[in-house]
């Protein structure tokens, strides 16, 4: 054993000390990875919910909003025309205003953008994918541990080098989108591509100024995600599901019974006015 005249050895205590330390800032990035991750999932997950619940929420009770403003506009009218009051006329204005669209929008645009934005057949021309409503809320169960198994194991934050990360980049583009799609099977052919592809490597050790830059990005990162999150959270679609965390579909379905409900409380008001 080699070492200066009182035996100890070259290099001193503080050599293992620092790989040591070098080890632990190393695994306490594996671990911020790890968990930040686990939250963009989290967040992938609740924002395709949020985004299913607006369209869905849009394509199944639109049409009841419509009948109800078009009820409060007839109802207006009706009281107007009975009492010939100016504020009852005007009451009844504003309100066929609400159940009008904007003038000439839908003129200027031919079609693709109307007083509610731009139209599915435009968005889907705009995204290169096909206007296919999602047929729920929540993608099943399976869809759901099979993207979470997908992102866990192909997340860009693990690439190696710069090549690795643009190609799980992409790959990450592909399982959200059939994920957001709930395609089952997309996600299962996904997973066997991705497990026939080149064999992960081991990490190469880095370096300690290396791995502290890495938990300052990932501390960045988690910043951003918990913005998006609480901007979903706090939108009104986000509330309207947090209403319903194990079963968002059946809250569409309540909501459109009370809004059958007040249809018809509407009409039945309509007819003993104009009765």
């Amino acid at each position: 054993m080699t070492g200066d005249a009182e035996g100890v050895p070259s290099g001193g205590p503080g050599a293992g000390d620092g790989e040591r330390a070098t080890d632990r800032l190393e695994q306490a990035v594996r671990t911020a990875e790890q968990a930040l991750i686990e939250f963009e999932i989290a967040v992938e997950t609740f924002r395709v919910e949020v985004e299913n619940f607006s369209r869905l929420h849009h394509q199944r009770l639109g049409p009841m909003y419509s009948r109800l403003d078009e009820l409060d506009a007839l109802v207006a009218e009706a009281v107007a025309a009975r009492t010939g009051d100016a504020e009852d006329i005007r009451r009844a204005q504003e309100a066929r205003a609400m159940v009008q669209p904007m003038p000439q929008v839908d003129e200027l645009f031919g079609g693709w953008m109307d007083s509610e934005g731009l139209s599915p057949e435009a968005s889907s021309m705009l995204t290169e994918r096909p206007v296919q409503p999602p047929k729920r809320v929540r993608p099943s169960e399976e869809a759901r541990r099979v993207f979470r198994e997908l992102v866990r194991k192909a997340h860009p934050d693990l690439a190696r080098d710069e090549a690795d990360r643009e190609r799980r980049e992409a790959f990450i583009v592909r399982v959200n989108a059939a994920y957001g799609d709930g395609d089952e099977q997309a996600l299962r052919t996904l997973a066997d591509e991705w497990a026939a592809g080149p064999a992960a490597e081991e990490r190469r050790p880095s370096r300690s100024e290396e791995l502290y830059a890495r938990l300052e990005w990932l501390a960045q990162r988690k910043e951003l995600l918990a913005a998006v999150a609480a901007d979903l959270e706090s939108s009104a679609i986000g509330a309207m599901i947090k209403m319903a965390p194990d079963d968002p579909d059946r809250l569409l379905e309540e909501i459109a019974e009370r809004l059958l409900a007040q249809v018809a409380e509407r009409e039945a008001y309509l007819a003993s006015l104009v009765g």
